[in-house]
């Protein structure tokens, strides 16, 4: 197992080298506009020039890269071009806020979508029916239709919550929970949808199979069948769904964060790469790939912890 994570580290660290190389050399062409804008109205050619001069983007793309992924190694990722702020305590400050709002998000995801998928494997019928009912309105519904309905009535006509705004925990736990309620009850809804029904068909499989119905012949109960052996077999194929849905929640915080106006990771990316600030984007694509790696190696690890079966060497 410790060969295995060594390698996956291993593997981890030449895609972030490869995904922020691809990702230098395609903002590399338009250093001149992002000059250009931020000169904005006195920008010509000349100007230009010097700017670009003076902050070093006239030199091969090669060298500049180098001095970026040294700099990134030592933990400096730059300055953000507009602001001056330095990227690195910005980006973890920002994905801070995304975090707090996606690992609730995904906890009540993971205990909504194995009870409704378990209760509808097991029992079958209206449960099922129902079961199915539910995440076909949850894919159906946008996301942001969804958060802008809350808004209107949660916040607007109700008054219940704040429509705009985040709270650090480390000020007010409580307000801090009022303001991600409606980000997290998004969130919730559309990976309900996709989770429990990935839950209800390995649960159905499993139910399935021969060992269930010899256990059954041997007089085993229905809770110890279910939650004892189906769903511990069940389980694996879970983890990767979770892993899955945690970075397509990841993805889609751009969205919730916009709406409700979250100073989140998602928006600090976006407003970058409109601005065309590139030490923002180097640095928030370095921390997208780690983040997706580390979750990756964290569902295998479970795997293989959850199914010996499974486990890798």
């Amino acid at each position: 197992m410790l060969l295995y994570i060594l390698r996956r580290l291993g593997a981890g660290a030449v895609l972030t080298v490869l995904v922020t190389l691809i990702t230098f050399l395609l903002l590399s062409t338009s250093l001149d506009d992002v000059a250009a804008t931020i000169l904005g109205q006195s920008a010509t050619p000349e100007t230009i020039a010097a700017l670009m001069a003076d902050r070093g983007w006239d030199r091969p793309v090669a060298v500049q890269y180098a001095e970026w992924l040294v700099g990134a190694v030592q933990g400096d990722f730059g300055q953000s071009v507009y602001n001056a702020l330095p990227v690195g305590p910005t980006v973890l400050q920002r994905l801070g806020v995304t975090l707090s709002l996606i690992v609730p998000a995904l906890l009540i995801t993971v205990l909504i979508s194995v009870l409704l998928g378990v209760w509808a494997a097991s029992r079958g019928g209206v449960a099922d029916r129902l079961a199915q009912v539910i995440s076909l309105i949850g894919n159906i519904l946008p996301a942001l239709l969804l958060a802008i309905g809350l808004v209107v009535v949660l916040a607007v006509q109700l008054s219940w919550l704040p429509a705009t705004g985040y709270t650090a925990p480390a000020d007010d736990v409580l307000a801090w929970m009022r303001s991600i309620t409606m980000p997290v009850i998004v969130l919730v809804i559309g990976g309900v949808a996709s989770m429990a029904a990935q839950v209800r068909g390995r649960m159905i499989d499993e139910l399935r199979r021969d060992y269930v119905r010899t256990r059954r012949t041997r007089g085993a109960s229905t809770s110890s069948i279910v939650f004892k052996h189906a769903l511990r077999n069940a389980g694996s194929p879970a983890l990767t769904v979770m892993s899955l849905e945690f970075i397509q929640m990841f993805g889609g915080a751009l969205i919730i964060e916009q709406v409700f106006a979250l100073p989140g990771y998602g928006s600090y990316a976006f407003n970058a790469s409109m601005q065309g600030d590139v030490p923002v984007i180097m640095g928030v694509t370095v921390w997208a790939v780690l983040l997706v790696t580390a979750v990756n190696l964290a569902t295998d690890i479970a795997n293989g912890l959850l199914n010996p079966k499974a486990r890798v060497h």
